[in-house]
């Protein structure tokens, strides 16, 4: 059976306004199995985030071939929601309305996409919030928001990119928990861009491992850790130095280059 999410040969330039051109990525294979969470993670640098962008469609990849469900990725697409580092929620509606939004936009059934809402807004703690406005609420339920948002319009595939960074640890856990159980009932595809080797332990299914610019794979590696997953066990610490020496090779590389 072929992977959701199928990419070969991926290259990616950019030209800079020298002329020169940087490479990102530079013959990447990756796949992506359904109804798992596949971990991006690697260095800064290291084309996490341009290779989520072109699962997405936002960007075009330079050389190679990606396909979503065996069909070539030509833009955007509603089937693949997103999930961004900052909220981006509509300033000027409500919590309720955020939601709803996407299906509304859509034309989906109404009664449906009330329920789905309804439900999402309660599996998040956010129901008796749902008449307020964004500035109204703290900087994690703008995160869960953000997040039920996008799963409201029922994605057959999840893209997250770094949408944890900058919460406070004690924030961040959490709605690494929310999330977790979101996606789980859900059964959705998910890839979720992360440099925080402890998140992406206590996240993925798989994990793909990235080296420097340009970047490539390193390494992929299946998380058959069980859950629920103890961040202090002997297993979770194993675990979290074998990633650690994974990585922190390339950082120190490309510090000193």
């Amino acid at each position: 059976m072929s992977a959701f999410v199928e990419g070969r040969g991926l290259v990616k330039r950019y030209v800079g306004s020298s002329g020169q051109p940087t490479i990102a990525l530079n013959g990447v294979d990756v796949d992506i199995p359904e109804g798992k969470i596949t971990l991006l993670i690697g260095p800064s640098g290291c084309g996490k985030t341009t290779l989520l962008n072109m699962i997405a469609g936002f960007e075009k990849q330079s050389a190679g071939t990606l396909l979503v469900k065996g069909e070539p990725v030509r833009g955007p697409d509603p089937r693949r929601g997103v999930i961004f580092q900052d909220p981006n929620l509509f300033p000027w509606l409500s919590v309720w309305e955020n939601v709803m939004f996407g299906p509304e936009v859509r034309g989906e059934t109404r009664s449906v996409a009330e329920a789905r809402a309804a439900e999402l807004l309660r599996m998040v703690r956010l129901w008796d919030f749902r008449n307020h406005r964004p500035y109204q609420l703290s900087g994690g339920m703008r995160h869960r928001a953000a997040i039920i948002r996008t799963l409201a319009n029922d994605p057959e595939l999840l893209l997250a990119d770094e949408p944890f960074t900058g919460l406070d640890e004690h924030t961040r856990r959490r709605l690494q928990g929310d999330f977790l159980s979101l996606v789980q009932r859900s059964g959705k595809t998910v890839v979720f861009v992360t440099h925080n080797i402890e998140e992406a332990l206590f996240l993925a299914d798989r994990l793909v491992v990235m080296s420097p610019s340009p970047g490539r794979i390193k390494e992929v590696i299946p998380m058959e850790m069980p859950r629920p997953r103890d961040i202090l066990s002997d297993e979770f610490n194993h675990w979290r130095a074998r990633l650690y020496n994974l990585i922190t090779p390339d950082v120190v590389e490309e510090e000193t280059v």
